[in-house]
């Protein structure tokens, strides 16, 4: 059977992309992560559970009333969960990166980069939502608990949980989804996941984002450069983001009035 040519814009995209961009930046890393089959069942049946437990959490810790020592403590119990079960299922890697010179390192600056660039390109969707009613008000109640929390404790919670999903998503799930398009089995997960908010920017990001991340898995073999990205990214749009989507008028009028 001949194999099909692309035809669509993004097919023929992401094929010109292929063709000019460097090796060391596409070309998936040597790596042997080979594990026996009863580790890779179990592998599948630990991220299978987690996943589901993970995911009630996270439904349940966005329902709690910002600043409030529920929403802190699931929140923190949501990302435990993650890393738990990261560990639970078997080894994680950190992975390699080819320079340029096509010597093997930890991927560090690039990861780096690439979480600044993808700021950028949400910062600039950001100023596009704020005008479509339905993303304003999904992004508006996210970014309540940045408003109103406390800075330290949000920002804690917030890349304690960036770290802990590429922890699961990008290390024992991506590994459980075997060698048959493990990024959008890993991503498809992700996304479902994230359904349990029933914010649908949030579910939003969680693809584009869960693309992302998981292309970093398959290039470097591991977990270092998706949790770099992320955490990057997560720091600035929790500094920059929620200038954006001032909810003070509700935060004033949530205040009690005190007599004259």
């Amino acid at each position: 059977m001949s194999r099909r040519r692309a035809s669509g814009p993004l097919d023929r995209t992401v094929a010109a992309l292929a063709r000019h961009a460097p090796p060391w930046l596409i070309d998936p890393v040597p790596r042997d992560h080979r594990e026996s089959d009863q580790a890779f069942r179990r592998r599948r049946r630990v991220t299978a559970g987690v996943s589901v437990l993970g995911a009630g959490l996270l439904g349940v810790s966005l329902s709690q009333k910002p600043d409030s020592k529920e929403f802190y403590g699931l929140t923190m119990a949501v990302a435990g969960t993650w890393v738990a079960g990261g560990i639970a299922s078997g080894p994680l890697h950190l992975g390699w990166m080819r320079s340029s010179k096509e010597v093997l390192h930890r991927p560090v600056i690039t990861p780096v980069v690439t979480g600044v660039g993808i700021f950028g390109v949400f910062y600039s969707a950001a100023l596009v939502a704020r005008r479509i009613p339905v993303l304003n008000a999904a992004v508006t109640r996210v970014l309540r608990y940045a408003h109103q929390g406390n800075p330290a404790l949000v920002a804690t919670t917030t890349l304690a949980n960036g770290m802990a999903e590429e922890v699961f998503f990008r290390g024992a799930l991506y590994a459980a989804a075997g060698t048959t398009h493990p990024v959008a089995k890993s991503t498809a997960v992700y996304a479902l996941a994230t359904t349990a908010t029933r914010n649908p920017a949030l579910v939003l990001a969680s693809v584009v984002m869960g693309a992302l991340f998981g292309w970093q898995r398959r290039i470097t073999g591991g977990i270092q450069a998706p949790v770099l990205t992320h955490l990057v990214w997560s720091t600035l749009m929790l500094r920059f983001l929620p200038a954006l989507f001032d909810d003070q008028p509700s935060i004033e009028a949530e205040r009690p009035q005190l007599d004259d």
